[in-house]
């Protein structure tokens, strides 16, 4: 059975195709005919020796990914679920070693698996669990309210998208800065104010918000560079694990979409909120097993709009 990743951390070069074990679903579990992983960011840093504490508690070869998106192929002993053989199905994956969403099979937990959104390829619906519930969970750490306002950097990425099209859907208002050339993207995602991009960050957002905004959710780590544009007493979530020094009665979280983990029921509600047209699922690119290095060098060169996708 094929996957891609790595024998010893690199650059995009480092990734190889492997060959790694079949496996079988176990009670409780489902096997999935994988055909599309995502490429994010938390990839790279699996292959490039960021996450190389956490990763040698196995040993090698150690696959990447977090979004797969294929067709049911085995059902454990004990599973409760309407998900039948041969559904069309998406799921987020914590990788563990070798267990990572770059292989054409991958076991899971019945509770991390559900319907791809109707009418979609692999090749989308593999783009949204990871990063929508990365976005949901940071839109409920903040906490905010229907009518207020939430900055978000990072918009035109996948998190920041997701964010933006889900905080809309919540009832807030939504300021982003931006390049000229993704002003259009993200008023077509929702976004209410658009400032320029570029130093004085916070000072931009105060010239629009002058007490500072609710909330932010901040996809680009901006980190220090953010903090003075929350309001006293707002919320700030970040998403590489920064977390401010305690002032202004700011509440600081970090967003570990690992917390999001088999919710099954959240997966489920973004999954009709992209059937009914709330989330917008965004490809970038499509490469083949033997060339995800490209994905992972155009995703660390930057400017992708939307998810490089590996086809299995």
């Amino acid at each position: 059975m094929k996957a891609v990743g790595i024998m010893k951390h690199g650059g995009p070069e480092a990734l190889e195709v492997l060959d790694v074990p079949e496996v079988d679903a176990g009670p409780g579990q489902i096997r999935i005919r994988n055909y599309a992983a995502a490429v994010n960011p938390t990839d790279v840093a699996a292959r490039n020796g960021l996450m190389a504490e956490y990763q040698k508690i196995n040993p090698p070869p150690y696959v990447p990914g977090m979004d797969a998106a294929g067709i049911v192929d085995q059902l454990g002993e004990g599973v409760e679920t309407d998900i039948k053989v041969g559904d069309e199905v998406m799921a987020m994956v914590v990788p563990s070693g070798n267990y990572g969403a770059y292989r054409e099979q991958i076991v899971l937990d019945q509770n991390a698996v559900v319907r791809a959104p109707k009418d979609t390829s692999h090749i989308e619906a593999c783009t949204l669990p990871m990063n929508s519930l990365t976005a949901r969970l940071s839109l409920d750490l903040l906490g905010l309210k229907e009518g207020q306002v939430l900055a978000v950097t990072g918009s035109p990425g996948a998190y920041g998208g997701y964010v933006v099209q889900l905080a809309k859907a919540d009832g807030l208002t939504v300021i982003a800065d931006s390049n000229e050339s993704d002003e259009e993207l993200l008023k077509s995602l929702g976004v209410d104010i658009i400032i320029p991009r570029g130093e004085g960050y916070a000072e931009r957002i105060r010239q629009q918000f002058p007490n500072g905004v609710d909330g932010i959710a901040d996809g680009a780590l901006l980190n220090e560079l953010a903090i003075d544009a929350v309001k006293d007493g707002g919320s700030f979530t970040s998403i590489r694990g920064f977390k401010g020094k305690p002032q202004r009665e700011i509440d600081f979280t970090t967003t570990w979409v690992t917390a999001y983990d088999c919710k099954k029921d959240i997966l489920e509600t973004l999954r009709q909120q992209t059937e009914e047209g709330i989330l917008t699922l965004r490809v970038a690119d499509t490469v083949d097993i033997e060339n995800a290095s490209e994905a992972h060098r155009r995703l660390e060169a930057g400017g992708t709009r939307g998810r490089m996708v590996i086809k299995f």
